[in-house]
């Protein structure tokens, strides 16, 4: 899809067509539309960005519960989105040894016993070695810091995602 295309679309099938940039989230496009027209890719991100960051807090905690475990039950299921699937396939974190594994579920469970959402990580930008780093050294935020993170996180896999969609 071209952006001149997307600009030209009632609100409806504005939130269609980038419903999924955010994780089972719609409701994220579907309160950007009024920004349009977008001159840019980059202009498009920010006002999505915006959204995310101006949105309550506890839509915010449903936007950051959306996501799925790295490498968890919903991926060995091969329940995951389309999108989720081919992220964590090219971190080749559907290759994980059985140590590996069983290390990734174990913090998954710390983790989401702490914080009470998934770990969230960009793994397009990130190699299985630097996830497993990351994960590690996150256990440490505050609830806020790791809040925040988490939308850092979620807003950079939307701009991969939206790149993937319109280039």
């Amino acid at each position: 899809m071209q952006l001149d295309t997307l600009n030209t679309l009632d609100q409806a099938a504005f939130t269609e067509a980038l419903g999924e940039i955010y994780e089972h989230s719609p409701w994220i496009p579907a309160l950007t539309w009024d920004k349009n027209p977008f001159s840019s890719i980059e202009e498009l991100h920010q006002s999505l960005s915006v959204t995310v960051q101006g949105a309550r807090e506890i839509q915010q905690l449903a936007l950051i519960r959306a996501h799925p475990d790295l490498a968890g039950k919903l991926a060995v299921a091969g329940e995951l989105t389309d999108s989720s699937t081919a992220e964590q396939k090219s971190a080749r974190l559907d290759q994980l040894t059985n140590e590996q594994f069983k290390h990734m579920s174990q913090m998954n469970d710390t983790y989401k016993n702490k914080f009470e959402f998934p770990f969230i990580i960009c793994v397009k930008d990130h190699t299985q070695e630097s996830i497993f780093s990351h994960f590690e050294s996150r256990l440490i935020n505050d609830m806020q810091a790791e809040r925040s993170e988490a939308l850092t996180q979620i807003n950079r896999i939307a701009w991969h995602r939206l790149n993937d969609l319109l280039n």
